[in-house]
Parts: structure tokens; sequence; C-alpha cells
């Protein structure tokens, strides 16, 4: 087995008394001493720090950033020619047969575009980037010298604001070059909880002094995988390798506000992204299954792998759990997954099969929090 590798904020964790778990080839903190269901609680009424240096940074350079956005509209089905300087857009890499190769996020930072992708795709993510993107003028460059907070809920802002206030100008999706602790940190108003907040990309020789600067303040509190996975999952969020893979197609995943008119049939740039007609397809005649919230009923979570069922008794599977849990804010289970397009409508009572027996599910609106963004 390969070694894990280690975030700058290791032994920080470790003071913390983290508990670390082995997580996409790292060493994470799984939670802290407070326990996953009061760090859950905690971002959603204060404040939330996260070491999210796992994830791959990456600068795509280029001889203009349009030319550089044009290059990228090969591998993804997103508007990037048309994304402002300072701003950010959710994407992802699709394959030949419609399906995701991995979500990411892209910022336009004036003369280039900064990607970050999910730790586990790293290795292939460069490998796509590179045989896409070299042969048009762009060769993809993996950061290795910089962390990533994310720092998650309705205090965010007045906590960031207390050690630079640029950050309280800021937007949901903006992205700003700003210092904090005497470093050139580049910070992007978005995250993945659901939760208003940062995330901030800092040289790693600074990471350390930043966070404790940001958990001196009495709001924050460190956080850990545990809660991420339930506020990302009480906001609707996927986690790409269980919500979304190389076989779930953006339309059968409910990720079709992703993909803006401009790419669609008829846009200006229709297609030209892997997986194009298949894809585009489907918006026009519709997927065979489809993404969607479930709200079982009782107290028995229904997690990952559940097999929905239409009917209490008999019949064959109709979809199946991808994420499901406790939800610590809605106060009860909840769960996504995909069901049979037939079966996907809200209010549709379904079954899912724990220990052997089917229990009653209902086919619910996502998110099951509202969100908080600052738009």
């Amino acid at each position: 087995m390969d070694e894990l590798k280690r975030t700058p904020l290791h032994d920080l964790h470790v003071e913390l008394g983290a508990k670390m778990v082995p997580f996409a080839g790292y060493e994470m903190p799984v939670q802290y001493k407070l326990g996953v269901l009061k760090e859950h609680l905690h971002t959603r009424e204060k404040a939330g720090l996260f070491d999210v240096s796992h994830m791959g940074q990456v600068i795509l350079p280029g001889e203009s950033v349009e030319s550089i956005a044009l290059a990228l509209e090969s591998l993804v089905p997103v508007n990037i020619a048309g994304l402002a300087e300072n701003r950010q857009r959710y994407g992802f890499f699709t394959n030949e047969a419609g399906g995701i190769e991995d979500d990411l996020m892209i910022a336009n930072r004036g003369d280039h575009l900064f990607v970050v992708v999910n730790a586990a795709c790293k290795t292939q993510d460069m490998a796509l980037m590179r045989a896409g993107l070299e042969p048009k003028g762009v060769t993809p460059r993996l950061l290795g010298d910089r962390a990533l907070l994310a720092l998650q809920g309705p205090a965010a802002e007045d906590v960031l604001a207390t050690l630079n206030p640029a950050v309280r100008e800021m937007r949901f999706m903006d992205v700003a070059t700003v210092d904090l602790v005497g470093a050139d940190c580049w910070i992007s108003r978005s995250g993945y909880t659901g939760e208003d907040g940062f995330e901030i990309s800092v040289p790693e020789n600074k990471a350390v002094e930043l966070a404790r600067a940001l958990l001196a303040h009495e709001d924050v509190e460190p956080i850990g995988l545990g809660a991420r996975d339930s506020l990302r999952l009480e906001a609707g969020l996927c986690l790409y390798g269980h919500d979304i893979d190389s076989t779930t197609t953006p339309v059968e995943a409910a990720l079709t506000w992703a993909i803006q008119k401009v790419r669609r049939s008829g846009g200006a740039r229709e297609g030209g992204f892997p997986g194009a007609e298949k894809i585009l397809a489907e918006f026009d005649g519709g997927a065979r299954r489809a993404r969607v919230g479930l709200r079982p009923e009782g107290r028995a979570p229904m997690r990952e792998g559940v097999e929905i069922f239409a009917q209490e008794e008999g019949g064959a599977p109709i979809g199946r759990v991808t994420s499901g849990g406790f939800g610590p804010t809605t106060g009860a289970p909840i769960a996504m997954g995909y069901v049979d397009i037939d079966h996907a409508a809200q209010g549709t009572q379904l079954f899912g099969e724990v220990r052997g027996k089917r229990l009653a599910v209902e086919v619910a609106e996502m998110p099951f929090v509202t969100q908080t963004y600052k738009r």
C-alpha cells in the first residue's frame, strides 16, 4: 500500500485532537473533540474551518484567458469563455459515453484559469488536461506549494473580515487575491456545505499561521470529514465517486443547471465536449433515471447501497441510494440516489430495503436545508 500523504496542517490536526483516517491517499481528520454531530451544528450556526488541502490546485496558463477558456471547453460542457474575470463556475469533465470523470471549480484570474479538482482524481485529471490542452498551447501545472482551507458558516464573513475587511465586498462565486497573515491568498466565496463561506488557497508555509489565526476567533471550530459529508448531503451536493461517477451523465445527475445555454443544442458554442451527442440528446429526450432526494420514514437511515423498490413486496429494484445518513440540522434521516425516471416525481412513495426489510421512503425536494449563499 502506498504511504499516505499529509497536508501542511497535519501536525495541527493532531495537536487539536483529531481522529485521523485514510482518505483519497491522504491522512485526514474525520472529527475533532466536539464530534461529528456538534461540528455539523456549529458550522450551521457559526463557522467551521476545514482542511481541504488534499484537493488538486491547478494553474492553466496560456496566450490569453480567452484561448485557455476555449481550449478547456473541449473537455467540459460549461461556458468558460463567458466566465468573467474574478468569477468562478462549477463544472465537470465528461467522457465519450456522457459520464462524469470528475467535477471541479474553475476560476478566471485575469491572465490564467485556476482549477480545483478532487483529490482522488488528480492524476487522471492532469493526464486528461495535458492530453487535451497542451496541443492547444495550454500546459497545466499542478501546484504543490499551496494549502487549501475552507471557512464555512453564517459567521464566516465576520471572522475572515477581522483579518482583511475586503472580503466583505465579495459575493457568491467571486474570486480575489487578498492579503491574509502577510501572504497573498487566493480566495473564492464558495464552499460545499450550503452555507455562506470562503475557500482560501494559501502558500503552504503560511497555512498553519492562517489556520491558527482563524481558530483564535471564538466562533470558529475545526471540522472534520464526517461533518463535511453530512453538511454537503443536507445541501444536496454530489460527492464524486458516490453520487456521480464515470457512468452517470449530467442530465441523470440533475446537474443540467451547470451546462449553460451557449453549450446546449442551438447555442453559439453547442457541443464540442466529450459525450456531447448523448448528453444533448438527454436534454431533449430525457434520461432513463434521475438523481433524487429521499426522506425515509421513521428514524432508520438509508445509507449508500440500499436498493430502492416501487412496491413493499416483490418486484425488481428501481434504484439505489448513493449517499445517506442522519441529517443533524433536519433532525431526521435523509438520502439521495438514483431511481428510474417513472418513479422520480416528488412525493412518490418508494421502499428501501434495509437489513432485509422494506421501509417506506418518499422522493423529496433538495436541498434539505436552505442555502445561505451571499448573492
